[in-house]
């Protein structure tokens, strides 16, 4: 996947703002003015401003009663040149419910894009232990989490080096390991040792409460990296020593075998 260059002009405030505002109404499916105010730090005037244009663009829907808004199918429109996503999604999907059920805990594929990991499918069952949002399009931190560490660990040098240098530059709190280089080396040289990467622990403490952690592989075929898949569990359940002895075999087979019917699939 291809890592957009610089813009040579200031982007232009009006459309990142509209941008965010509808990732979170896609991401909520039923959002409130309140909810896009907490999640983006947007004024709210602002979010009415760019609910209203998204609105009347087709891309939103208002439900007057409630306040509530959600995305239309119009926004289906924006993703049609994205078919690898789908693809592969398409692919992963019956292995991830295999595995889902013979180890009982669910996992997420996901891709490298721009500058986070974004989840392409996932084996999560809604009203589970582990029922938080994180449907497909869910984007999680590269420096902070097992796909995104194990992405960037096991993908080609210099593709490696593009996205440090780019996270880097970047002022977000997840991304200040990008500006660590021998804390970062470090990190990616145990991930290959091992063969696997594991969640943050103050990520897992900020968004799971510090009760949920993760494992993550590389899906990869003959030195082709096509994503990177992990396993969610609650650290009451399973320690890491654990985790390596039950779950890190299986959780290598099933990405090696969507890794193998990704390229029987492309060739």
């Amino acid at each position: 996947m291809k890592t957009p260059t610089k813009p040579s002009f200031k982007p232009v405030e009006a459309v990142a703002r509209a941008l965010k505002v509808l990732r979170v109404v896609s991401e909520e499916r039923q959002a409130t003015v309140a909810s896009i105010h907490r999640k983006t730090g947007l004024d709210k005037a602002t979010i009415v401003r760019m609910l209203e244009t998204l609105h009347h663009e087709g891309y939103v829907a208002k439900e007057t009663e409630r306040a509530q808004y959600s995305v239309t199918a119009r926004t289906l429109l924006l993703s049609q040149g994205y078919e690898k996503s789908r693809w592969i999604a398409g692919v992963a999907e019956p292995s991830l419910a295999r595995f889902r059920n013979s180890i009982g805990w669910p996992s997420d594929i996901a891709v490298f894009d721009v500058d986070a990991m974004v989840v392409l499918q996932t084996s999560r069952e809604s009203g589970g232990p582990l029922s938080f949002n994180r449907r497909p399009g869910f984007r999680s931190p590269m420096l902070a989490t097992s796909i995104g560490i194990a992405y960037l660990a096991f993908c080609p040098t210099d593709e490696c080096q593009r996205i440090i240098r780019q996270l880097a530059a970047v002022d977000e709190p997840w991304n200040q390991l990008a500006r660590e280089p021998e804390r970062l080396n470090a990190l990616l040289e145990r991930t290959r040792k091992d063969g696997f990467a594991v969640m943050n622990d103050d990520y897992s403490e900020q968004v799971f409460a510090g009760n949920v952690w993760a494992m993550g592989v590389p899906v990869v075929h003959k030195g082709e990296l096509f994503a990177a898949l992990n396993v969610m569990m609650l650290k009451k359940a399973l320690t890491l020593s654990e985790a390596r002895k039950q779950i890190l075999a299986p959780l290598r087979q099933v990405a090696d075998d969507i890794a193998t019917q990704l390229a029987a699939a492309r060739d």
